[in-house]
């Protein structure tokens, strides 16, 4: 019997639903899984990202050469660079290599580093779809590292007219096509997030061997039942928020990649869910009141990995108290904790998810990826929204190159 290292649960309750308009989206969401099949099997369409067949713009022979490096810096913003984050912080303990990343403009950090590091013999990977993202290029100018055909860099943009795209033609650089129908938040099993990964020393076609997983039997029902219920909350707008408890540090770049999906993708023409991160147990002390006595306008989502390799407490050859400590790990407590957790919001009647990680592998984490983007596209087109643009945050990047020139 095949092991399962993904548990995954629901619990809305039906008064948070509305049940004449479950039942349409119910009928609705036939027709749009075989759109969404169809899609899968379109190579111009994103969700070939989702495809087995799915062709990479790189061999992997063509990057062996960059495998020497022990330190990687990546430089990008959002979806240029938060999968392979998740994918770095979900795996390290399996990583011998050091990563940085630069996702947003800090000047100290530049300067520290341009100081504390020998550049020429780091790897730079520099990310952006559109080749122009004012913040991955300010960051790579200000490091000072383009070079007449420099070995140690890798730019990946789309094939156009662009600033990384003239940069590697004028520097004669290593550089790999962003695929242009693939949008930054859905591109982590792409180019965008597997090269980077298969330089983490990790096992590229293992992160998408199931992708598919929840497109298959009772993996399926879940992701339908779960589509159907989000696209319910959001034209009800009863439910704003969606409180991501995290429960390991090994979810916490992951939630950022889904905070950012989740936002970018529902969050127009006044409808939306604003995804907040909360670590656990520290937000117990902090948080935990409003989470359980606040206003109902919450789903909550709770992460959790178990891990085995710990010590355990020694409680007794100190005091004779606090004796259910004796014998525990800080993972016993902290699962515990969580499990409490459910059983409160199950007492009281919150709604809650619940995304439980048996085992830490490549697999689990592409099935992560892999059901989040399904999800979020399937609630998009339940709710008749475009999940694939995020046409207002264009008007900000051009009052901010008005304003600079």
């Amino acid at each position: 019997m095949k092991k399962i290292n993904l548990l995954t649960k629901n619990s809305i309750q039906k008064k948070y639903l509305n049940k004449n308009l479950v039942k349409k989206l119910s009928k609705s969401s036939q027709k749009i899984f075989k759109e969404v099949e169809n899609e899968i099997n379109n190579p111009k369409k994103v969700l070939n990202i989702l495809n087995k067949e799915f062709e990479l713009n790189f061999k992997v022979k063509q990057i062996q050469k960059f495998k020497k490096y022990k330190t990687v810096v990546l430089i990008g913003m959002g979806g240029s660079i938060l999968g392979a984050e998740a994918i770095y912080k979900f795996l390290e303990p399996k990583i011998k290599k050091k990563f940085y990343f630069f996702n947003n403009l800090e000047p100290k950090e530049i300067i520290t580093f341009k100081k504390e590091e020998n550049l020429n013999k780091i790897l730079f990977i520099i990310i952006s779809k559109s080749g122009n993202t004012i913040e991955t290029i300010s960051n790579l100018l200000s490091l000072k590292i383009l070079k007449k055909k420099s070995k140690n860099i890798i730019l990946i943009s789309e094939k156009k007219n662009n600033l990384l795209f003239d940069i590697s033609k004028k520097f004669n650089l290593f550089y790999v096509e962003h695929k242009n129908f693939i949008g930054g938040r859905f591109a982590v099993l792409s180019e965008v997030g597997l090269i980077p990964s298969y330089l983490m020393g990790l096992n590229i076609f293992k992160l998408r061997a199931n992708i598919r997983k929840f497109l298959k039997g009772k993996n399926k029902s879940f992701l339908k039942d779960s589509s159907i219920k989000l696209s319910s909350l959001l034209n009800a707008k009863r439910i704003n928020n969606l409180i991501f408890i995290n429960y390991s540090q090994r979810f916490e770049k992951f939630l950022f990649w889904n905070q950012q999906l989740i936002a970018e993708s529902l969050g127009k023409k006044g409808k939306g869910f604003l995804p907040v991160i909360s670590s656990a147990p520290k937000d117990h002390h902090s948080l935990l009141q409003l989470y359980l006595d606040g206003p109902r306008d919450k789903l909550f989502y709770i992460f959790s990995v178990e891990e085995k390799i710990e010590e355990k407490i020694k409680i007794k050859k100190i005091l004779n108290t606090n004796k259910y400590l004796h014998n525990k790990t800080l993972n016993n407590i902290k699962m515990a904790q969580k499990d409490a957790l459910i059983k409160t919001f199950s007492k009281n009647k919150i709604p809650f998810r619940e995304f439980k990680i048996k085992s830490s592998n490549e697999e689990v984490l592409g099935e992560l990826f892999s059901y989040f983007i399904l999800e979020t596209i399937i609630v998009g087109k339940l709710i008749k929204t475009n999940p694939f643009d995020q046409p207002a945050v264009e008007q900000v990047k051009l009052y901010t190159k008005k304003l600079l020139s």
